[in-house]
């Protein structure tokens, strides 16, 4: 999962930021998708590289994510943002694994649920 988010990050489109983020996502298949940010000089127009990944998956057919992994270069883990920890949950569960990664390996491995406590997702509707 690492080095397909390695891989993912090298074609971030971060001009402004100069912060490049590479996700992967591991479908209940067992399937790897990821995915960078992609940034906008209408910034609320760009993606983050969860959002990317999501996208990936999604139009590969697959609806459940089981495992997460993001690496940035930062001093601190790097973690998804509150939106992406929203669109995340609509594809993943409370338990699912989120690991927050640097170039150079793990960091921490948290879960969804302790990133997102008392998220509203799919099952609100159930």
């Amino acid at each position: 999962m690492l080095q397909a988010a390695l891989a993912a990050r090298k074609n971030a489109h971060a001009p402004y930021s100069g912060f490049s983020v590479g996700a992967c996502l591991r479908g209940k298949s067992g399937k790897l998708y990821a995915g960078c940010n992609v940034e906008n000089a209408a910034y609320p127009q760009g993606q983050c590289a969860e959002q990317s990944a999501i996208g990936v998956m999604v139009a590969a057919g697959e609806k459940e994510i089981v495992e997460v992994l993001v690496v940035a270069e930062s001093p601190e883990p790097v973690s998804p943002c509150g939106g992406c920890r929203q669109r995340l949950r609509e594809f993943a569960g409370d338990q699912t694994p989120v690991h927050l990664c640097a170039p150079e390996g793990l960091r921490r491995t948290i879960t969804l649920g302790e990133l997102l406590p008392l998220s509203f997702g799919p099952k609100h509707f159930r």
